[in-house]
């Protein structure tokens, strides 16, 4: 690895890493989705829960002094920085396919500002995404700048992004299913695949804080 590189690619070359995070990461979503729920519905929440599950993952694997988590408001597209290197963490979940869907690229309901943010996007940023798919085979990703750059470049802007239609209740920009599977089967992107399988026994996301009402 060359001093310009990521250092999260390392975590893809660490075997005994690898294997964990194909057993834990099940795990570790379902019950961010369990502390989410409400009447049997996940709701919007269990994304920050899952970002802090992968960015837990990264201070697990350098140390809590190489991840900076606390980083300004402004800068909408870096969720973390592990050495110096900037991270934006996705997560995305698909039902009945093995192909990665559209990732989110920016979270607004401004439609002026999702425009704006398409006429500017340029890829900025290495990714680190989560394709979650309940009972089949998904993965963990590594996606160099690099390579949404050169994707970016073939695809162009109005097919690589991905703009809410017109009379919807807008989330947001997205990066187009054709941009996204260009970036998952690019030779470059680091990948572990993953089969999503819940765990068996009940989870009770309230017994955590019982607990602690327990201490002295």
């Amino acid at each position: 690895m060359t001093a310009l590189e990521n250092p999260v690619a390392q975590l893809f070359d660490d075997t005994a890493l690898v294997e964990k995070i194909r057993r834990r990461l099940p795990h570790l979503f379902h019950y961010a989705e369990r502390e989410s729920s409400r009447a049997g519905k996940v709701g919007m929440e269990v994304g920050s829960l899952r970002e802090r599950i992968l960015v837990a993952l990264l201070i697990y694997k350098f140390g809590r002094d190489a991840v900076e988590t606390q980083l300004p408001i402004t800068e909408h597209e870096v969720d973390v920085r592990v050495k110096g290197h900037s991270i934006s963490i996705k997560t995305v979940t698909t039902k009945s396919t093995k192909k990665v869907g559209t990732v989110k690229a920016i979270w607004t309901v401004d439609a002026q500002r999702a425009r704006e943010f398409v006429s500017n996007f340029q890829p900025s940023t290495d990714y680190l995404v989560a394709h979650l798919v309940w009972g089949r085979t998904g993965g963990l990703y590594f996606i160099p700048q690099r390579v949404q750059a050169r994707v970016f470049s073939d695809l162009g802007r109005e097919r690589y992004l991905k703009l809410p239609k017109p009379g919807t209740n807008p989330r947001g920009v997205e990066i187009s299913k054709t941009a996204v599977h260009a970036l998952v089967d690019d030779a470059e992107t680091r990948r572990i695949s993953i089969t999503w399988q819940r765990p068996a026994g009940e989870y009770d996301p309230y017994e955590r804080w019982v607990e602690y009402w327990r201490l002295d």
